[in-house]
């Protein structure tokens, strides 16, 4: 409890010459109910109370009021389908191509355009890459590392059936031995090639049952296909321009 000390000013009850006995009790009683009212009073009694616990609020569907749960509710990951793993340990794969395609450009090209459509993929789709490992490794699962560590990615006999729209090694080594216009339409063919496999991948995970209900996962499919399909339009558009260039 904090200790308040009178201050004296005139007309006040402090200790003066000649001041009775009487006054200075009256004084003193005066003091000490004015220190009571302090210290119970409700901001004195807010600073020595304990915190209030925690408001967990579950909101309620539409029409319904929302629900007031224990301080001691904890949250919980949905449950996953083998196909919300699969599509993210497949897409992982998928952008990891997408870079390494973008990454050509600064020493096969002097297109500005390209420049900067390249420098959008790469830094968006390594920055899903990396949300991805984490949604993965949150729910204990495997973050592939190789193109052969994933289902369906079959090296035997030296085939490797490839995700929707990848590359093949063939069109990867045209790409990396093409300079400056052919290598501007070969990228630009590719990407969107690239991109339009990144769509059926989407449209697979929320065409299979029980999949794709997971918030996380959702906000990511669906952004990403909006995202590709509008970076679609943009090359498409580009390549118009690099054909235009040859009549």
């Amino acid at each position: 409890m904090k200790i308040f000390r009178a201050r004296a000013f005139p007309g006040s009850l402090s200790n003066r010459p000649g001041q009775s006995s009487s006054s200075r009790t009256l004084r003193n009683v005066l003091l000490s109910v004015n220190l009571c009212a302090l210290a119970f009073s409700p901001v004195a009694r807010a600073q020595h109370s304990e915190p209030a616990p925690p408001v967990v609020v579950q909101p309620g569907a539409p029409g319904t009021p929302s629900k007031i749960l224990p301080p001691s509710t904890t949250g919980t990951l949905p449950p996953q389908s083998a196909a919300d793993v699969e599509f993210m340990q497949g897409m992982i794969l998928h952008h990891a191509q997408a870079v390494e395609m973008t990454a050509l450009i600064a020493s096969h090209t002097e297109n500005k355009d390209l420049h900067a459509l390249g420098a959008r993929i790469s830094s968006s789709q390594t920055d899903e890459i990396k949300f991805m490992k984490r949604w993965l490794v949150a729910r204990g699962q495997s973050v592939p590392k190789s193109m052969d560590s994933m289902p369906g990615m079959d090296m035997s006999g030296g085939a490797m059936t490839l995700m929707p729209g990848m590359l093949t090694a063939e069109q990867m080594d045209a790409l990396r031995k093409a300079k400056h216009g052919e290598f501007d339409k070969l990228f630009l063919n590719g990407m969107i090639q690239h991109h339009e496999g990144a769509l059926t991948m989407v449209k697979d995970l929320f065409d299979t049952a029980g999949a794709g209900q997971d918030a996380e996962l959702f906000d990511f499919a669906t952004d990403a296909d909006n995202t590709q399909r509008a970076e679609i339009k943009i090359m498409e558009g580009m390549l118009q321009k690099e054909n235009a260039k040859e009549k």
